[in-house]
């Protein structure tokens, strides 16, 4: 484990597939979550405390309810098209899914680029780009095809129904 992915981000939260890192600015709005593996160390830090406890809270949530709506400040980012992307994903109800192309088709771009957008996503289970899969199978996820994040993946997708 490279000891700097610690001091990478605010926090480093449990969940039942791997670690979620949390970043955050001084207004308080998260700036980015990042899947991480399993065996990365928890870290609780001491900045951003209510934001911190809210996305605690939000996960907590999520995890009793896989429908539940995440409503937390984010410090948006992205390109014009990654925000349409992004935008579509979020649309996608919980417990179904749709492929690359389907997005495509819908707001206009490639396969290829939903997909560059989903691997850009900073702000994963919130903007749920593991309900975007492949025409055949899982596709990526997380900018990885196979290992920890494809398995990250499946989890996210069984627990909504899914798989």
């Amino acid at each position: 484990m490279n000891t700097t992915i610690a001091t990478d981000f605010t926090a480093i939260l449990s969940l039942p597939c791997c670690r979620l890192g949390v970043r955050s600015n001084a207004a308080g709005f998260l700036t980015a979550l990042a899947f991480l593996p399993p065996d990365t160390p928890i870290l609780r830090s001491t900045i951003a405390p209510d934001t911190i406890n809210s996305i605690e809270r939000a996960l907590a949530a999520w995890l009793d309810n896989p429908g539940f709506v995440f409503e937390l400040p984010l410090a948006r980012s992205g390109t014009p098209f990654q925000q349409r992307a992004w935008q579509a994903i979020s649309r996608i109800p919980t417990g179904e899914i749709r492929t690359y192309g389907e997005l495509s088709a819908d707001i206009g771009g490639t396969p290829r680029a939903v997909g560059q957008a989903c691997g850009a996503n900073p702000f994963p289970i919130i903007v749920p780009c593991h309900r975007v899969v492949a025409k055949s199978g899982l596709g990526g996820f997380a900018n990885a095809r196979d290992g920890w994040l494809l398995e990250t993946k499946r989890w996210l997708l069984k627990h909504e129904g899914v798989l």
